[in-house]
């Protein structure tokens, strides 16, 4: 009939199916399994021997490995950062001797194992048994034994120091690239000094870039630290060793240095995350997150579908 206006046929509903992911139960099983026997094995297999792990997690030659491992990454970390940005900086001068000495710096603390560093550092003496201060070629001012100014120690602070300078030089020149070459110019314009510029303008800002890695290189450093047992200091590792070499209790003593290690750890990754937080201020994007967005396109593809194709009302 004419004149009439005709109802659209009621839209269909959309069935939406979710894709099956069978892989992934077949992933879970397993991995339950593997903790279920994990966890058997921490119960029942007595050569954990958890009664020494408990004596020994506080005992004071532990504690006092703990506190060396502490001062070797705090100062080792220290001269790295310090040594590795100044390198970083005279990697990107525009003076060839500075750039060249940086790079073949880099060059050679990263192609030798911090080992044979280490190991090189504590025999240091063999190669020059006294250390002065004068005039080259001269006169002398003050000369000192190197087997008492360069202990085990401090040779565990050079070697760890020095080797992680040449790789925070990489993190730091990856950071100071990332900066907007505009930021030098708008230094340079408002009279700025470059190494005012870079004080007051470019690090703060690479420092986003930065934080991340150096954040992990600090976590690596408090593992490598246990490399210096090999030249006679008593590290968490090195006192670990110390003791189960007299009572034979490898596994305990493994078992509390790994627990100890894991706490120290996650301490500095929970002081990352927040260095982090503090230094991204000002820079984050908010996203929307996956599931959204995908629920967001099968609501407007039912509202496309639920309109007639002559558009509501034909």
């Amino acid at each position: 009939m004419t004149g009439l206006a005709t109802e659209a046929p009621p839209a269909e509903e959309l069935t939406v199916v979710p894709v099956r992911h069978p892989l992934r139960w077949v992933a879970v099983a397993v991995l339950a399994v593997l903790a279920a026997m994990l966890i058997h094995s921490l119960v029942v297999n007595k050569h954990w021997q958890w009664d020494y792990v408990r004596g020994y997690f506080t005992y004071n030659t532990i504690v006092h490995g703990i506190w060396v491992t502490i001062q070797l990454t705090v100062l080792a970390m220290a001269i790295g950062i310090v040594f590795g940005i100044i390198l970083a900086i005279m990697r990107m001068s525009p003076n060839p001797v500075l750039s060249t000495t940086a790079f073949a710096y880099t060059w050679f603390f990263r192609g030798t194992p911090v080992l044979v560093q280490l190991l090189f550092w504590y025999s240091f003496s063999y190669l020059f048994s006294n250390l002065s201060i004068g005039v080259p070629f001269g006169p002398k001012f003050h000369t000192w034994d190197t087997n008492s100014l360069i202990t085990p120690f401090i040779a565990g602070v050079l070697g760890l120091g020095l080797n992680e300078a040449a790789y925070m030089s990489e993190i730091a020149r990856a950071g100071l690239l990332s900066v907007n070459p505009g930021q030098h110019e708008a230094a340079a314009a408002l009279g700025m000094s470059r190494g005012l510029a870079m004080r007051r303008v470019i690090l703060p800002q690479a420092m986003r870039v930065i934080i991340p890695p150096t954040g992990n290189e600090t976590i690596s450093m408090l593992k490598t630290t246990s490399l210096v047992a090999t030249i006679s200091v008593l590290d968490l590792t090195g006192a670990a060793q110390l003791i189960y070499g007299s009572n034979n209790l490898q596994i305990p003593l493994l078992v509390v240095i790994s627990i100890w290690y894991l706490i120290m750890t996650s301490v500095l990754s929970v002081g990352q995350y927040f260095l982090e937080k503090r230094f991204a201020r000002g820079t984050r994007v908010t996203v929307a997150r996956p599931g959204r967005r995908m629920l967001a396109r099968m609501r407007a593809t039912r509202r496309d579908e639920s309109v007639p194709p002559g558009g509501p009302g034909v």
